[in-house]
């Protein structure tokens, strides 16, 4: 059985999301990437790339700008490529840390579905 990241691992305090909605948030992400998400790379500290399945662009854009929103740091991009929807997510470098607990709660989900 793998563990699951902390929740807080992730939630920066430069995020301006209310704490008592930070839960909810995070278990859409985790939805999110049990249901869709295939494969993570990172090419770089400072980014995350995840292979989603290309269904799932509708909500994976929607979050990923409610995330925008609240944490400014974050940034999102999506392409549709041959092998599936790419969301890219990049973060400054004082904010790897953050990018760090997201990849892992990435990888967690996709190792709890494979």
């Amino acid at each position: 059985m793998q563990l699951q990241p902390d929740q807080g691992d992730w939630v920066s305090p430069a995020c301006t999301l209310p704490t008592a909605e930070q839960p909810t948030r995070v278990a859409e992400f985790d939805r999110l990437f049990r249901s869709s998400a295939r494969t993570t790379r990172r090419p770089d500290r400072t980014r995350l790339e995840v292979l989603l399945d290309p269904g799932a662009e509708v909500v994976a854009r929607e979050l990923s700008e409610r995330e925008s929103r609240c944490c400014s740091f974050f940034t999102f991009d999506f392409t549709v490529e041959e092998e599936g929807l790419m969301m890219r997510v990049g973060v400054p470098a004082n904010h790897v840390e953050v990018l760090d607990a997201f990849a892992a709660r990435a990888l967690a989900a996709i190792g709890a579905t494979g």
